[in-house]
């Protein structure tokens, strides 16, 4: 990742921010500038919840070059307890013993660095509840 890029987006990885539409209240992650379903543009940040259940994922086996010490890893598509879906990587659970349905909480950690002297970049993950 760009160490620009990871700037801009260090209140949703940080924080869990989301946008919430003014006028119909439907919640967007990462925050968006126009409304897809009432095409407002007025939006308030709101904290997401941390925990949520699995809906579906999927086993990396061969990951792009910043993941290869990681692989295999597991990414889970979860929805959280006020239904928004995030996609992020599951960690410190077999992937065999990875279950839909499954509760799960978003934690702060360390996702990769750019290069050995570069930006550490750090955001969510999911852990079992």
């Amino acid at each position: 990742m760009q160490p620009q890029q990871y700037w801009r987006e260090i209140p949703q990885r940080y924080r869990l921010e989301a946008g919430k539409c003014g006028k119909c209240s439907k919640i967007f992650f990462p925050p968006r500038l126009v409304c897809d379903q009432c095409a407002n543009d007025q939006f308030t940040m709101v904290q997401l919840p941390r925990t949520g259940k699995v809906l579906t994922h999927s086993v990396v086996h061969l990951g792009p070059s910043d993941f290869i010490k990681i692989s295999p890893y597991a990414i889970a598509v979860v929805e959280l307890d006020n239904g928004v879906k995030v996609t992020t990587q599951l960690v410190d659970v077999d992937p065999p013993e990875i279950k839909t349905g499954m509760a799960v909480r978003l934690e702060f950690r360390k996702i990769n660095e750019s290069g050995e002297a570069g930006v550490i970049c750090y955001g969510y993950k999911a852990v079992p509840a």
